[in-house]
């Protein structure tokens, strides 16, 4: 087991953010959750943007070669590698956050 040592202003903080929570282990853990929720979110919100610009699903936009029929213009791929990365980065977190929030049901945890 790493221990890890903190600086008394950080563990101020820290204190002062969760302050009904006394490990600290689980404070840093729902610091993590919501930094995982807050990229979730804005990968969310990649997808629901790309998806009304173009009027389909990813899927949809690969399946119909959106980039091929708009001669590959610069704007279309680099949404399309946005996508793409927001589509895996959902993926990641979502996994990462079962794993996370595995760990509270764990004995002594």
């Amino acid at each position: 087991m790493a221990t890890v040592k903190l600086l008394e202003k950080t563990q101020s903080f820290l204190d002062e953010t969760f302050p009904d929570e006394r490990d600290t282990d689980a404070k840093v853990r729902r610091l993590i959750e919501a930094e995982y929720l807050r990229e979730l979110g804005r990968h969310h919100h990649t997808l629901l943007t790309f998806s009304r610009k173009y009027g389909v699903s990813f899927d949809e936009f690969i399946a119909r070669r959106v980039t091929q029929q708009m001669n590959y213009s610069w704007e279309v791929e680099q949404d399309a590698m946005a996508w793409e990365t927001a589509v895996g980065g959902i993926v990641t977190l979502e996994r990462k956050l079962q794993e996370l929030r595995s760990i509270d049901n764990e004995p002594n945890a």
